[in-house]
Order: C-alpha cells, then structure tokens, then sequence
C-alpha cells in the first residue's frame, strides 16, 4: 500500500526547488508542524512557507530525491541537499560556497496531507566541506 500522502511529500521538494512555495496551502494540514526548524514557527502551512523561504532563498537548497518510501500514516524521504554557505548560519569564511549535506525527513500523515516534519540533516558533514569546522582526526592516540 502506497501512503497517499507521498505526492504531497514529492509536491514539498518540487516547491523547494522552484521557489513556488504557494502549493504549501494545499499539501500541509492547517495545524501542521515542522519539528526540524531551527527557529520557532507558527503552525500550518503559513509557518512551514516561512523556514522553506529561508531553505530555498538565503540558504540556496535544492534536494535530489534518493529514496522515498511510507507506512500507513509515514511518509520518508532521504534526499541530498545542494546548498551555498551562508557565514552567519555556516560559519566566518563560508560565504558562497557550494556544499552537499545528506537528510532524512519524516513525515506524520494525515489522508493525502501532510501534517508533522522531522528533519535529520548532516550539518557537522557541511560544515567541514566548507571549512569552517575541522575534519576529525581518526588518527591512533598514543595512550
């Protein structure tokens, strides 16, 4: 069984790469809630316009669909992200530079509608791409 939800769920990706976030009305529950914005937003699709503003304008983000697959009120998608840094959100010296950073995002379905977000992004992989956070070192330490 296919979670009738999903092209609501392909429907947010598809508005987050054109820019043409109106859609949202119609893909997310009045009371909808995105648990993975890093500010506090107001519920519905008002609110989710607002982070996805951010992603697709200041933050540049485009996703590529890698895998997609549901449960009866689930919808998963795991995309990789192709951004530009941002220094105040990055770090000093990321300003303009081109990252990839993989996510994972889950939905909480409702009917054909979506209506909870969380979001797993490898945000430590993105930093380090663009210089503003160290690689780990896996170097044996001496004991």
């Amino acid at each position: 069984m296919t979670n009738p939800a999903r092209t609501a769920a392909l429907a947010v990706f598809d508005a987050i790469n054109t820019g043409e976030l109106s859609v949202l009305d119609d893909l997310v529950t009045p009371d909808f809630v995105d648990h993975g914005s890093p500010f506090p937003l107001p519920p519905g699709p008002a609110g989710y316009r607002q982070i996805l503003t951010f992603v697709h304008h200041v933050l540049n983000i485009r996703y590529a669909i890698d895998d997609i697959f549901g449960t009866d009120d689930r919808v998963v998608v795991r995309a990789t992200a192709t951004g530009t840094g941002v220094d105040a959100v990055h770090g000093a010296g990321a300003a303009g530079k081109p990252y990839q950073m993989t996510t994972v995002h889950i939905y909480r379905t409702e009917g054909t509608l979506l209506a909870e977000h969380w979001g797993v992004r490898d945000e430590l992989g993105a930093r380090i791409q663009l210089g503003t956070l160290p690689a780990p070192d896996f170097a044996p330490q001496d004991a």
